[in-house]
């Protein structure tokens, strides 16, 4: 039996290790975490790669149709802000808006800002994979996402306490197998890796058991 006397302090210790963020720290975890994921964007669109996810999405309709990115990115985000807005919230919604729409942004500006003499494939793979993975958990410890499985795998994390990395490592897989219609197996064998190190960084830092800060 749970002694009585010690409720007051645990629960002064739970509100002690939530932080909540001002409105300034999640504007720059929005523009820093979505310049990362468009860093890592830069990579796989240079490489010939792609990842999971909406992400993936719009990379498939570039590869397949020359479809811009970004509008792609943007449109196919649409329908998940039914879920967002009835789970999570007006203000997760709205950040992730922000977030989805930067990222379409960015992604395509910076390949006019940087430019790769050489990049090894392989390099490309892990390094985007990881460079995407931690903007996105810059993003999710900020209340926000990138909309589509991002949504899904928070959700599922918050309702059932599975982690939103492990989750979307599985919905993430999926998506890029499926393209072994659209790019050669090598490049999907890469895409794989990089799907299974972005999620791999999401799986082991982002845990509601570790990190309780809100927004």
């Amino acid at each position: 039996m749970t002694d009585q006397t010690d409720a007051p302090a645990q629960t002064d210790r739970i509100a002690a290790i939530f932080v909540r963020h001002p409105l300034w720290e999640d504007a720059l975890a929005l523009l820093f975490g979505t310049a990362l994921v468009a860093l890592g964007i830069a990579f796989y669109g240079h490489a010939g790669l792609l990842t999971g996810g909406t992400v993936g999405i719009a990379f498939l309709a570039k590869y397949l149709a020359g479809w811009p990115f970004g509008l792609v990115f943007c449109l196919v985000n649409l329908p998940f802000y039914a879920l967002g807005i009835w789970r999570l919230g007006w203000g997760f919604t709205l950040r992730t808006g922000c977030a989805v729409l930067l990222v379409s942004l960015l992604a395509e500006l910076t390949p006019g800002w940087i430019a790769f003499a050489h990049l090894n494939e392989l390099y490309a793979a892990l390094f985007g994979g990881a460079t995407m993975g931690l903007g996105l958990l810059m993003l999710f410890r900020h209340r926000a996402s990138l909309g589509g499985v991002n949504i899904l795998a928070l959700f599922v994390q918050e309702r059932f306490a599975l982690r939103a990395g492990t989750v979307q490592m599985g919905i993430d897989a999926l998506i890029v197998l499926g393209a072994v219609f659209v790019v050669a197996p090598d490049k999907v064998a890469l895409s794989v890796l990089g799907a299974v190190m972005l999620n791999l960084v999401l799986a082991l830092n982002h845990r509601a058991d570790r990190y309780v800060g809100v927004s």
